[in-house]
């Protein structure tokens, strides 16, 4: 189904910048991603990846919220 977001309440259609600026955040959460699986690779410390891992993707989150500006909470 084409346009599915606009099926979904508080989703609105976004400009050329605010998709690019979406899309450039989700590059660089995949970044972030391949470097806490290195470090895991690497031997760090389990609980603290769990601890990274969780409030990066919270930050991230919130990043792409503030860029898409949804209308509910």
């Amino acid at each position: 189904m084409d346009n599915q977001h606009r099926q979904i309440k508080g989703y609105r259609d976004l400009s050329a910048a605010e998709i690019a600026s979406m899309n450039a955040i989700k590059d660089h959460a995949e970044q972030t991603r391949a470097l806490i699986e290195q470090a895991r690779e690497a031997g760090a410390d389990p609980r603290w990846l769990a601890i990274a891992t969780t409030e990066l993707q919270q930050g991230f989150m919130a990043l792409t919220r503030a860029v898409a500006k949804p209308t509910t909470f």
